[in-house]
Parts: C-alpha cells; sequence; structure tokens
C-alpha cells in the first residue's frame, strides 16, 4: 500500500436527507490529507492534491458544493481558486487554526466569497475566538461529549452558524444528531440511511429486474428483452408510450414492442429502462430517490470498472455491473435478501457476493463499500488480493463518477424532452 492515493467523496445530508454537499477526502504517501505540517510528505501530498484537483475540478467536483479540507500548504498554493467560490467550502483543522498566516489567508479567501467550515470544533477558548469567521461548524459526534455538542450547537445558532455532525457511523450517533438538533450530517450511516423504500410498483416487480439483466448482458438478446417487455402490460404502455411521443418525431407510430425496441436501439433503450426507475418518467425523482438512483448506477459503473483490472476473476463485467446494482435492492424491498434474490436470474457467485461477501466476488463488492467509507486500509488490501492496481484507483474512481453524471444528465434530458413532448401534444 506504500504510496497509494485516493481521493474520495462521501454525502453530507440535512435532516430531510436532503444532499448538500460533499466532503472531499484524501489520502495519500500513507499520510492522512489533514497532515502535520511538520512532516515533509505534507508538501508531497499537497502537490498530489493540487494536480488531481488541476485536472478533475472540471469534471466532477463541478457543480456540487464540496466540503474540503485544506493545510497551510494548500491554501498558500492558492488551491482554493480551483473552485468557483459557489462549489467550494474551505475547511480547516486545528493545525491551520494555530497558524497565523494560514489565518490571513482564510480571511482573504473569505472576502473573496468562499464559505468556511472549522473541522472538530472543540468547546474550548481557541476554538471560541475564531467561531465568527466560520459559516459552518463540524462536531465529532463521536468525541464530543453531549452537554458540549448542545453548547456548540446553541452557541453557533445564536451567531448564524450552521452545524454538521461528523462521524454519525452508527444509528444511535443518527438519532443524536436529530435530538441536537444540527443543520446537516455526514459519515458512514449518513451515507447508507437513503430512505425506506421506493414507492414504485413498476421498479418492484420481478419483470423490471429480469428485463435489467437482459440489457446487461455481454451480448443482449432482442428476442429475449422483447419477450420481457412483452409479458408485462406496464412496460409494454411505458415503451410504447416513449416512443410514440413526438420527442421522437416518427413518421408513423410503432404499434408493437419489436417496432419500439428497433426505433430506440439498445442504447436508448438501456436509458429507458433507467428512466423507469425514476417512476416511468412520468414524475421527477425527488432528491432521496435521485441519490438512491446515484449510487446504484456507480457502484454498478465501479464494479464494472474494477473487474476488468482484477485478476481470475470469475464473472463478466456485465455480471459485475449487476452486483453493483443489485446491491441496493435492500434499500428497496422490505424482505430479506435471500427472498430478494431468490427469483433473480443472476450467477451464483454475484448472489453470494451480495449475501455472504464470499469468494473474488466478494472482495469485490468489499471494495467498493470500503472506498465508499473511505476505509483507506481495507482498501488497500483489498486492491492487493485482488491484483488491481492501487494507483488506478482514484482515476477510475472518478472516471465512474464522471460516468455517472453523464448518465443521470442524459437521463433527465429524455425525461424532460418526453414530458415537455407530451405536453404540446396534449
Amino acid at each position: 500500500m506504500t504510496g497509494s492515493k485516493y481521493i474520495v467523496r462521501q454525502p453530507v445530508k440535512n435532516l430531510k436527507g436532503g444532499i448538500i454537499g460533499y466532503e472531499i477526502q484524501y489520502h495519500g504517501e500513507n499520510q492522512a490529507y489533514n497532515t502535520d505540517e511538520s512532516s515533509s510528505n505534507e508538501f508531497a501530498a499537497a502537490d498530489t492534491i493540487y494536480s488531481f484537483l488541476t485536472q478533475n475540478t472540471g469534471k466532477v467536483l463541478k457543480g456540487s458544493l464540496n466540503f474540503m479540507t485544506f493545510t497551510t500548504t494548500l491554501l498558500m498554493k492558492q488551491t482554493p481558486k480551483l473552485f468557483d467560490t459557489n462549489d467550494l467550502v474551505i475547511q480547516v483543522g486545528e493545525d491551520v487554526i494555530i497558524h497565523p498566516l494560514a489565518m490571513r489567508f482564510l480571511e482573504r479567501y473569505h472576502k473573496e466569497g468562499y464559505k468556511l467550515a472549522v473541522n472538530d470544533f472543540q468547546f474550548s477558548p481557541r476554538y471560541f475566538s475564531i467561531i465568527d469567521k466560520f459559516d459552518y461548524i463540524k462536531i465529532n459526534f463521536q468525541t464530543a461529549a453531549d452537554v458540549s455538542i448542545r453548547n456548540i450547537v446553541e452557541l453557533a445558532h445564536s451567531m448564524g452558524k450552521k452545524c454538521v455532525a461528523i462521524g454519525v457511523d452508527t444509528q444511535e450517533l443518527y438519532q443524536k444528531a436529530f435530538i441536537m438538533e444540527v443543520d446537516a450530517m455526514e459519515g458512514q450511516w449518513v451515507a447508507e440511511k437513503l430512505f425506506t423504500a421506493v414507492h414504485s410498483s413498476s421498479f418492484l416487480q420481478s419483470s423490471f429486474f429480469r428485463l435489467l439483466v437482459a440489457i446487461n448482458r455481454d451480448d443482449p438478446n432482442v428476442d429475449e428483452i422483447e419477450q420481457i417487455i412483452g409479458m408485462d402490460a406496464m412496460l409494454t404502455y411505458s415503451l410504447l408510450k416513449i416512443v410514440n411521443s413526438s420527442y421522437f418525431a416518427l413518421r408513423n407510430r410503432a404499434t408493437d414492442v419489436h417496432q419500439a425496441i428497433v426505433v430506440l436501439g439498445l442504447g436508448q433503450l438501456r436509458q429507458w429502462i433507467y428512466l423507469l426507475g425514476t417512476g416511468n418518467g412520468e414524475e421527477g425523482p425527488d432528491d432521496n430517490q435521485e441519490e438512491f438512483l446515484k449510487l446504484s448506477f456507480m457502484r454498478a459503473s465501479f464494479c464494472n470498472a474494477l473487474v476488468k483490472q482484477a485478476k481470475g476473476m470469475p464473472i463478466s463485467p456485465n455480471d459485475a455491473y449487476l452486483l453493483g446494482m443489485f446491491s441496493t435492492l435492500n434499500y428497496l424491498i422490505d424482505a430479506p435478501m435471500e427472498e430478494i434474490l431468490a427469483d433473480l436470474p443472476i450467477t451464483q457467485e454475484v448472489k453470494d457476493a451480495l449475501l455472504y461477501r464470499s469468494g473474488q466476488c466478494g472482495d469485490l463488492y468489499d471494495l467498493v463499500l470500503a472506498y465508499e467509507r473511505a476505509d483507506w486500509k481495507v482498501i488497500g488490501d483489498l486492491a492487493d488480493s485482488l491484483g488491481i492496481p492501487v494507483n488506478l484507483l482514484t482515476n477510475i474512481y472518478f472516471q465512474c463518477l464522471s460516468d455517472v453524471d453523464n448518465i443521470w444528465r442524459s437521463i433527465m434530458e429524455t425525461s424532460e424532452g418526453v414530458a415537455a413532448a407530451q405536453e404540446v401534444k396534449e
């Protein structure tokens, strides 16, 4: 794991479950993001971060609010200016707070319009003296005493500051965050606490999952896809409705499933299948459902990309895609995972990975989950065991994020186009 460098983003959610931004976490040269300034590695780490951000801020780190920790070196390198003021919260720890030069840089950035956050706020005079300079106060719920948390929240709110609970990795801490009336929270439990269920009957129908499997085979069988759609009235109705809308401007109406598939082609057919997951294209997803769907696509894309780098895997890239996609089924259906997977036409290796985390597929699945929660040691160990070069992980991760964002934009544009065309027609 020596020399490995990772960057990952994790959601920061308000108490309603909506995403307000993302925490960007970094690990490199066996040093955490907030490396001690005295370490010789801090400068190398800063160069690595600066180089990576230069290449990626215009891709997946643009257009969303990013909470990002900066050392004094990164502040002096003008790294925050790689971001638009609306895309960044400059986050600092105690090493910056006690550094007079760093604090002057922070004041300058604040005047330029950047928002500031202090990480792991302590109930002590050192922190009280700088609280007025920050927009977000982050409180470590794993280490701070309840009395301190309550006092910090009350003080921060009285000054118009927002409080973010960090380290919310258990249900108990998740519930405490509500009781303490913080404004937002982040942590493993927060990332996985999506919502109780997607209330969409078509999304939960087994025919939908069979269709998803069929369209993602190495060599999709059009006859099989046609048969699955043709046996489901809702799928048939939805497909013919979207193909015959004025959005596609057909000269002659498609009157059966086969004609509709020919019109769409497999590429657009796949997007239409994803579109079903947002409510059959009739209504856009709410924020929670959108984040859930993006998580499903991200896990699927990440599994698919990683399996191509792994050695001796017993499943194909498309099987790996389904491993990631179906990993979120427990958020959809209120039933044991064994029961959910029993009738799905997927390989036994994928089922065993989802149920028992067993075998190489189980390691692949664990690697994806470890990357989500920024478990650096586990990431390195699993990558080594799978034969995946650790130096490729971050680039693969962010390429998948970029691909998912592109897929989502395409889905939303299709949905909006169909809806607009339908309104004109009506």
